[in-house]
């Protein structure tokens, strides 16, 4: 029988392509132990299929730059750096193959690389089969490592393992302890309670938010029903529910019969296996497409977005999220015209698409602590609608007019009394003056206008005209 470099030397191929042969299905499995195989599984395999099947290897460095590239560019906030020593555990978590090289940082095949990019799950398989690093940790909870010490201190996170690195001149061998990046995700989701945004926005030298947070001791943390509701985002009455549909949820550990106590780690464990809470694995994000001066668009993104709508027409909008400096740049140049900038659509989550025709300003940009930039957008609500649905975007308008259309009008009627402008109305060919006024659909003033209706909603109360459009 023969190991891989037996196989390799039977069949005169490189060692990393058997490897990659045996990683791949090219060659059938070992068969006689654990990565042995027979003399008539070698001898049968067909040697120059072998040779060609393999590409590169390629370094684990190279490998970590292509999936970092694979997580998004620029990179998502709250996402660390694939590393070379993460590629070393995704080989032995099996989702890459080990063809040469040191076995914490391996050679490993590019095909292979390119196809673990592409999965939609990248983001979790990383969090699920790599640890990381104090900074690391601290860069995907999104915090500055100052604050996530104190997490590590008030006993809200322990270490899963710990790695030997040589600093050499720096300080020679030190001990570097390391965390489960699924639980670093979920910090945010078991602890609701901590203001979690004050502390991901706070700056530099600023005390920590955390720094008034209480110890708890790991293992011993019970939670009462209210809590696991709150963790689940549930009222009280659901988790009772649970109990009682589910027997493998889990058993008191204390409390009384009106009021059990639950241990916190077999709760989180039982809420994720039934789907009630998910691991993070993407940041929220907003995109929009604005307007160039010369013409044309360009797309920007903003991630963890806030999205502030004013409830007046005198008031004003704010639109907040993490950027990038050149796109902070870009944003301000946009804003810095006599008429502001034009955002053709905003597409974020939780609401309709919008759009705001002119007076879209940079009003802040803040550097946190962990080194993000967050940049604040404002506008007047006045100009705020909804965005068309054409490519090009731009905010759906509509008049409210003097007189009646015919009945042969093919203008589209809104809630509001006004009508969509066309190209040409059967009933009054071209002719589209005079016109009262003009407000973006499904903006302020339209809902205003809608809401004034008698009946709440049953016909204006001002006379209409014919159909205008622009």
């Amino acid at each position: 029988m023969f190991d891989e470099y037996g196989a390799a030397s039977r069949l005169k191929v490189p060692v990393a392509a058997w490897r990659w042969a045996a990683g791949s299905g090219l060659v059938p499995p070992a068969d006689a132990g654990p990565r042995l195989w027979s003399r008539a599984v070698v001898e049968g395999c067909d040697a120059e299929a072998v040779r060609a099947a393999l590409r590169g290897p390629v370094g684990a460095g190279w490998a970590a730059d292509r999936l970092t590239e694979a997580l998004g560019v620029p990179l998502p906030r709250c996402r660390p750096r694939v590393t070379a020593a993460a590629v070393g555990h995704l080989v032995r978590a099996g989702l890459l193959a080990h063809l040469g090289g040191d076995v914490e940082y391996p050679d490993v095949h590019p095909d292979q690389v390119a196809t673990l990019g592409r999965r939609r799950d990248l983001a979790a398989l990383l969090d699920r089969h790599v640890p990381l690093g104090p900074d690391q940790a601290a860069v995907r909870l999104g915090v500055r490592r100052r604050d996530f010490d104190i997490l590590v201190q008030r006993g809200y996170l322990s270490p899963v393992g710990s790695v030997d690195i040589d600093f050499k001149k720096q300080g020679g061998i030190t001990t570097v302890a390391l965390y489960s990046a699924q639980e670093v995700a979920l910090l945010p989701v078991v602890w609701p309670g901590v203001d979690w945004r004050a502390v991901r926005t706070v700056a530099a030298g600023r005390r920590s938010p955390l720094a008034g947070l209480d110890p708890v001791t790991p293992g011993e943390y019970r939670l009462l029903l209210a809590a696991v509701a709150r963790i689940a985002r549930v009222g009280r009455a659901a988790v009772v529910q649970w109990r009682r549909r589910h027997n493998d949820f889990p058993t008191p550990v204390g409390g009384s019969e009106a009021h059990p106590e639950f241990d916190r780690a077999a709760v989180l464990a039982w809420l994720l296996a039934h789907h009630k809470i998910e691991v993070p694995t993407r940041t929220p994000t907003a995109s929009l497409l604005m307007a160039r001066p010369g013409g044309g668009t360009r797309t920007f993104r903003l991630d963890d977005p806030i999205l502030t709508l004013a409830a007046d027409v005198e008031g004003e909008d704010r639109l907040s999220g993490w950027s990038t400096d050149e796109d902070a740049d870009a944003l301000t140049a946009l804003g810095t015209g006599e008429f502001g900038a034009t955002l053709r659509r905003l597409t974020a989550p939780g609401v309709e698409a919008l759009a705001v025709p002119g007076e879209v300003r940079l009003l802040d940009r803040h550097r946190a602590g962990g080194g993000g930039l967050r940049v604040t957008l404002a506008w007047p609500a006045g100009l705020r609608g909804t965005a068309s649905a054409t490519s090009a975007g731009g905010v759906v308008r509509h008049g409210v007019t003097y007189a009646a259309p015919g009945v042969a009008c093919v203008c589209a009627r809104q809630e509001c009394g006004g009508v969509v402008p066309v190209g040409w109305c059967a009933d009054h060919g071209d002719d589209a003056a005079p016109v009262m006024e003009w407000h973006p659909g499904g903006g302020l003033r339209c809902l205003d206008l809608a809401a004034g209706r008698p009946g709440g909603g049953a016909g204006p109360r001002w006379p209409r005209a014919h159909c205008p459009h622009d």
